[in-house]
């Protein structure tokens, strides 16, 4: 059976030390920090031209973006921080705003894009985690259109370029032995401190537990198999892990899942199919584990009653009406091609270390075009 990813409660310890053992806690809680930078080649009306957002595990906390006047918190425990630090985070997100985009403009001109109309995209993606044994890690990614442009290998510790187009920005950043040595300073040691920190400002957020509400419904095909979904909405925090099982064992193989998305109150849902003998319908669960649980909901595809069938049979006479008048087709393309046309993308807490020695404000090292 597919086991949950651990989430579990942070344990806060008196006076909250600076090392990882109240930042852990005695449950083994993993933890995360991510930024992600993302500027596009053709911006418009909800689409900035370069924007940045920050998570601290799977919660927005910082946005930028080149069209606001700066850096704005989008979590209530990020206020803690004064000015000083949403000016300096707008300093620096504005200091990056044109190497990105020219990052842009030279990432077309590598993939023989750059007299081709459309929308591009360059990101950068880096942050830090607390595992849940301990330790930490940090990553660093840069991504073109969707795709691996370069990114970090930790271990070894080199850039690895999944593409020829990547190779030569790939010996730029191996060749500066200085950078080099700043990106695992900040990797193995800022971000880990800020991360901390960050755990201190929103525990009482991260500690939160919604108790998903479960629902299991059928489609029968003519002639053909009976699909069960199963679906489970309203919980926080993010992982789960849904699987359906038969007479007790495990049907993995065939199951299908969809992923585990955001609703509007700022919990998740998640749902998962299986197809079967409709004459075997009574032989499935759906099995429901989440680490806050102390045993798995369990939840069952049950007949609609009499009751049920009426709304269902007006239902459909309803929607054979508005199918005679064309709104139902108005109302789902409303509904497909609406929405802000924003990336989603996430970034912010720390600067991203500079490609090459360039001197900026304050006589520290600016930020250059990375390609």
């Amino acid at each position: 059976m597919r086991r949950v990813s651990p989430f579990c409660s942070v344990g806060w310890g008196p006076g909250s030390p600076r090392g990882l053992g109240w930042a852990k806690g005695a449950s083994g809680c993993p933890h995360s920090l991510r930024y992600f930078y993302t500027a596009v080649s053709e911006p418009g009306p909800g689409l900035p031209q370069f924007t940045v957002v920050g998570y601290l595990d799977d919660q927005l906390f910082f946005h930028f973006d080149s069209e606001g006047k700066g850096a704005q918190p989008r979590a209530p425990w990020i206020q803690a921080e004064g000015p000083e630090y949403w000016d300096r985070q707008t300093w620096i997100a504005k200091g990056w705003q044109e190497p990105f985009n020219s990052n842009v403009r030279i990432a077309m001109e590598h993939y023989n894009q750059s007299g081709v109309r459309g929308l591009h995209t360059f990101q950068y993606m880096y942050g830090c985690q607390l595992r849940a044994d301990g330790s930490t890690g940090g990553f660093r990614q840069y991504g073109y259109d969707g795709r691996d442009f370069l990114s970090y290998d930790t271990r070894t510790p080199t850039w690895v370029a999944p593409s020829k187009e990547a190779e030569i920005t790939k010996g730029k950043m191996e060749a500066d032995r200085h950078l080099s040595q700043q990106q695992r300073d900040y990797l193995e040691r800022k971000c880990v401190e800020w991360l901390q920190k960050y755990l201190g400002y929103g525990k009482e957020t991260l500690q939160r537990r919604e108790r998903p509400a479960m629902r299991v419904t059928g489609r029968d095909a003519p002639d053909g198999p009976t699909t069960l979904c199963c679906r489970a909405h309203g919980f926080y925090p993010r992982d789960i892990a849904l699987s359906w099982l038969r007479k007790g064992e495990s049907r993995e193989q065939v199951t299908w899942r969809g992923g585990v998305l955001p609703n509007g109150d700022r919990t998740y849902h998640a749902w998962a199919t299986v197809e079967l003998d409709p004459r075997e319908r009574g032989l499935y669960r759906c099995h429901v584990e989440r680490e806050s649980l102390a045993q798995p909901l369990v939840a069952v595809w049950e007949p609609p009653s009499r009751s049920a069938l009426l709304p269902v049979l007006i239902g459909a006479v309803a929607v054979t009406a508005l199918l005679a008048g064309g709104a139902v087709g108005f109302v789902l393309w409303r509904r497909r091609c609406s929405g802000n046309g924003g990336l989603v993308v996430p970034g912010l807490g720390e600067p991203p270390l500079s490609v090459g020695p360039a001197m900026g404000p304050r006589g520290r090292e600016q930020s250059r075009p990375l390609c």
